[in-house]
């Protein structure tokens, strides 16, 4: 009725490597929110999740194997965040880091790229931050969550001096 341990300690392991694997493909794959998931980026997320359940578990289906297996998950979740939140090098890794998809109102097309942005995407992100045209923008960053930040040239501190700020003085008297 109930598994020996061996076949549990083997649903642990098994299950360790599929989240680390998983994790490191999800990684890859870009910044996205689920919210910004597209259906193509929810049905392999969806039909993943479904192969690599027989990899965790193997043959074993029992009430025993499915708990190890879930309880490995959501420890194996809560060390990568506990990890994540004392170790910058570590998150960085794991999260990614920003990346600036406009500056001084001209879009960076290698970046848009890289991280698979399209202009589409980016300017309904300028829509959302009331903002008509690249050429208004400061910068715009790919925020590690999946999420773009604009700020505005009438954002900056207009004491500050910076090659930003000048610009926007010189956009002012035109």
């Amino acid at each position: 009725m109930f598994p020996g341990a061996h076949v549990l300690l083997g649903i642990f392991v098994r299950t360790a490597v599929i989240y680390a694997v998983v994790l490191a493909g999800v990684r890859l794959s870009g910044k996205r929110e689920v919210g910004q998931m597209t259906p193509f980026d929810l049905t392999l997320l969806l039909l993943l999740s479904n192969a690599v359940q027989n990899a965790m578990t193997g043959p074993d289906t029992s009430l025993a194997g499915g708990v190890v297996a879930a309880v490995t998950l959501v420890v194996m979740n809560y060390f990568v965040a506990d990890v994540s939140g004392v170790n910058r090098r570590f998150r960085k890794f794991i999260q990614g880091e920003p990346s600036l998809l406009v500056h001084d109102g001209e879009v960076i097309s290698s970046h848009m790229a890289k991280e698979h942005v399209s202009i589409d995407e980016l300017q309904r992100a300028l829509r959302e931050h009331g903002i008509a045209n690249f050429q208004d923008v400061a910068l715009a960053v790919l925020e590690v969550d999946g999420s773009i930040s604009c700020l505005k040239y009438d954002d900056l501190n207009p004491n500050a001096n910076n090659h930003l700020a000048q610009r926007r003085k010189i956009l002012k008297k035109h």
